[in-house]
């Protein structure tokens, strides 16, 4: 998962739009009619004001992200560009067969893929489109862990907030 945070050297501001949503902004890009990254945005991070976008697809996004607000069991149904290596696009699979209100730990996602837990994380930060792939149902072994590469409170915070709405207790 992609965040534009206070820790990011230079944060992004050139989004097609930035749409704010129940738990947070997300900063929206696309092209060729699919959808090529979605990034948390710090509540500070400069540049990027929210704004109305002429996109149909932007707009369908939005509609479906607020649908999903309203309803943690929306399924999204979005054109999404080819992103990633294979391996990242092999977690990101996983992630989307995780059902509402479970989560997996890193550990177990790894040796389901046989491979190593840093490496299941790493493809978790890499993942441009969350929410729509639900890299927050991944948890470490003894609590959270982290959340968009972080373990700062804001994205905890955020993590949190995505997981009650899916009806994990956190």
């Amino acid at each position: 998962m992609r965040r534009v945070a206070e820790w990011d050297d230079a944060p992004r501001t050139d989004w097609d739009a930035v749409l704010t949503l129940p738990f947070g902004r997300l900063g929206v890009r696309c092209a060729d009619g699919a959808l090529h990254e979605l990034a948390y945005l710090a509540p500070d991070a400069a540049g990027a004001q929210p704004a109305p976008s002429r996109s149909a697809l932007v707009r369908e996004l939005h509609a479906q992200l607020r649908a999903y607000c309203a309803d943690a069991d929306h399924r999204f149904s979005l054109p999404l560009a080819e992103r990633g290596s294979a391996f990242q696009r092999r977690v990101w699979a996983l992630l989307c067969t995780i059902p509402r209100g479970r989560v997996l730990r890193y550990g177990d996602a790894a040796r389901l893929l046989g491979s190593a837990p840093r490496a299941v994380g790493g493809a978790c930060r890499a993942n441009p489109f969350a929410p729509l792939i639900p890299c927050h149902r991944i948890v470490g072994a003894g609590g959270l862990g982290g959340f968009a590469g972080s373990r700062a409170d804001d994205a905890l915070t955020l993590k949190r907030w995505l997981l009650r709405h899916e009806g994990v207790d956190v």
